[in-house]
């Protein structure tokens, strides 16, 4: 079968990828090895987490804050299969969703592994071993990544286990060892936390989530000690060891000497590798960059072999979802003879505990670093009255604007659903908005969205009208 496109791999990119080429009139073919289109993000990450995340701050409000609202219960208990069984229901109806839409979109979809004969010939092995090859004059690789771990550590899946398996556990946590401060481990130390478990993390560096703004993982920091996290920060892991139910966690402060953890479970959460294994790159003479992961690309996305293209966490850059969907786009675009462009500096960065965290173009480590003079404002959620009311005071706004021209080099946001808010500055800064810009946009009250418009007045001059 002859194919204008085929896509290596169903997640965010690949599936959004091949949608688009099918949009545009290119008849196209999506690969997937598993039984289910939507990749880690569909069936082990993005969703299926936010589903727990959703159902366990349920349950943290009904225990710690319904009283106060005059919500009074009685009896309450975790019910964690129930909890896993709607996560399930909310995976299985999202990768339904996308079968369908390849469907619609006229979008062949093979399962097996999809590997390279050729530049123009893929060979899909299906799980009997068996195989069958197509053609195409264009290929997207989209096949993702899987958590990384430790050289020292092994993961039996079962008391040392990824973020994977801790969506499935059977049993909330006594002591959940977290290595590692970033935002998968986060997330789903939040779950648990909430239903009750205790939290050590474990963390290399000075801070969490440490690719964010400082400010934001300070606040951030505090929250989760309210929930009872315990953070062991510039700390080197050195082993994790399984006797019995107990895991045994062992690391290095920064004096070097030794300090020891045990829990019930511990979640290595380092970060993600690029996954390229069975593409079979030696076929058509590509070289993996960066010791070895990543595929390289040029500024259109285009490996080193024409016609062969690759986004998403297999290549350079942050290692997120929409991301690799800007790049799966673009991709299918710029194949159809359109012009399309990525802003890599606008794409946002999210982190779904509660407070969320929300970010944006620089930070004010990056501005200082690189000599770029700029002015900040920040406004507290507790002033806003929309906070007040829903109980979700804790976190700030932070504008960076440039000290000369006023535009907005940079927002930082950690508080109550500045995931959806921090839209409305990716809108603005890619527009060249300037913080007075903001100022004077009309935002409505009560909202949390006011606080996006009081830190851009204090960016201004001090201009904020509620602090």
């Amino acid at each position: 079968m002859q194919y204008d496109v085929v896509v290596i791999g169903s997640g965010p990119g690949g599936y959004v990828a091949a949608i688009r080429c099918g949009q545009l009139g290119l008849k196209t073919a999506i690969i997937e090895k598993y039984s289910t289109l939507g990749g880690t993000c569909l069936n082990v990450g993005c969703i299926p987490s936010k589903a727990l995340l959703d159902s366990s701050e349920h349950y943290h409000n009904a225990n710690k804050h319904f009283a106060e609202h005059g919500i009074n219960l009685s009896n309450l208990k975790v019910d964690l299969k129930q909890m896993i069984k709607r996560k399930n229901g909310v995976v299985e109806q999202t990768t339904g969703g996308i079968t369908f839409l390849m469907k619609k979109n006229k979008v062949t979809t093979y399962q097996g592994v999809g590997s390279f004969v050729d530049k123009n010939t893929i060979k899909i092995t299906k799980d009997d071993k068996t195989t069958e090859e197509i053609t195409t004059k264009n290929v997207i690789i989209a096949t993702g990544s899987k958590p990384a771990s430790l050289p020292f550590i092994t993961i039996d899946k079962k008391r040392i286990i990824t973020s994977t398996e801790a969506l499935n556990l059977t049993e909330v946590p006594k002591h959940l060892v977290l290595i590692g401060g970033g935002v998968i481990g986060l997330e789903l130390g939040s779950v648990y936390a909430r239903l009750g478990a205790k939290v050590t993390v474990i963390e290399y560096l000075d801070s969490i989530i440490p690719t964010m703004d400082k400010g934001l993982g300070k606040e951030l920091q505090k929250s989760l000690k309210n929930l009872g996290f315990e953070f062991l920060l510039s700390h080197k892991v050195t082993g994790a060891s399984v006797k019995g139910k107990t895991v045994t966690v062992t690391a290095e402060d920064t004096k070097g000497n030794p300090v020891k953890v045990e829990g019930d479970y511990c979640l290595v959460a380092v970060g993600r590798t690029a996954y390229t294994e069975g593409l079979n790159l030696d076929a058509v003479g590509i070289k993996l960059e960066e010791r070895g992961k990543k595929v390289p690309v040029n500024e259109h996305l285009e490996t080193p072999v024409a016609g062969i293209y690759a986004i998403g966490d297999v290549i350079r850059g942050a290692m997120l979802a929409h991301k690799a969907e800007e790049e799966g786009v673009y991709v299918a675009e710029l194949i159809a003879g359109q012009k399309p462009h990525i802003n890599y500096n606008l794409i946002p960065g999210v982190v779904y505990t509660w407070p969320e965290v929300a970010s944006v173009g620089a930070t004010e480590e990056q501005l200082k670093n690189d000599g770029i003079k700029y002015k900040a404002g920040s406004f507290p959620f507790k002033a806003s009255g929309r906070a007040r009311a829903s109980m979700d005071t804790e976190g700030f706004v932070k504008v960076l604007a440039d000290a000369g021209t006023d535009e907005i080099l940079g927002v930082h946001m950690i508080g109550p659903r500045v995931a959806d808010m921090i839209a409305e500055a990716v809108v603005g800064m890619e527009y060249r908005a300037s913080a007075e810009d903001i100022a004077r946009i009309c935002h409505a009250h009560p909202t949390f969205t006011e606080s996006f418009k009081e830190a851009a007045l204090a960016a201004t001059g001090n201009r904020a009208i509620h602090i």
